[in-house]
């Protein structure tokens, strides 16, 4: 079977993985965050625009009760990173004693998801802990 190619803004990209094994990645995901969170309502902060689909995905597969918002946030213009992080859509959401689980699409830099952990790092009083992936 000859493999597909996808066209974005005049660029060509093969996948690397199937969307059936995408899937499955998903579903292993909600299993493993429906067994961490059985007894708590976690709020699930969705940073925009990226991870909106990945976001959709991952809720409809939760069996858990949970809320989720949504942040935009931006340190590109074009494709490069300015360094600095502007927050265009913030969290209205009280996070004191919540638990948040933050989806990103891509971190290469760091700088968005550092200014996104300090803004609620600022909002909870909390130091961060990174989980085991």
């Amino acid at each position: 079977m000859p493999q597909s190619v996808i066209s974005l803004h005049n660029k060509q990209f093969a996948p690397y993985l199937t969307s059936e094994q995408l899937a499955d990645a998903v579903r292993e995901l909600a299993t493993r965050l429906t067994a961490d969170y059985a007894t708590k309502t976690p709020l699930f902060v969705a940073v925009l625009n990226g991870s909106f689909m990945f976001a959709s995905d991952l809720l409809k597969e939760l069996t858990i009760d949970c809320e989720i918002s949504f942040v935009k946030m931006a340190s590109y213009e074009g494709t490069s990173s300015t360094g600095a992080v502007k927050e265009l859509l913030g969290l209205r959401e009280e996070v004191q004693g919540r638990h948040l689980v933050v989806l990103e699409d891509i971190v290469d830099t760091g700088h968005t998801i550092r200014a996104l952990l300090d803004t609620l790092g600022a909002k909870t009083r909390l130091l961060w802990r990174w989980p085991a992936c």
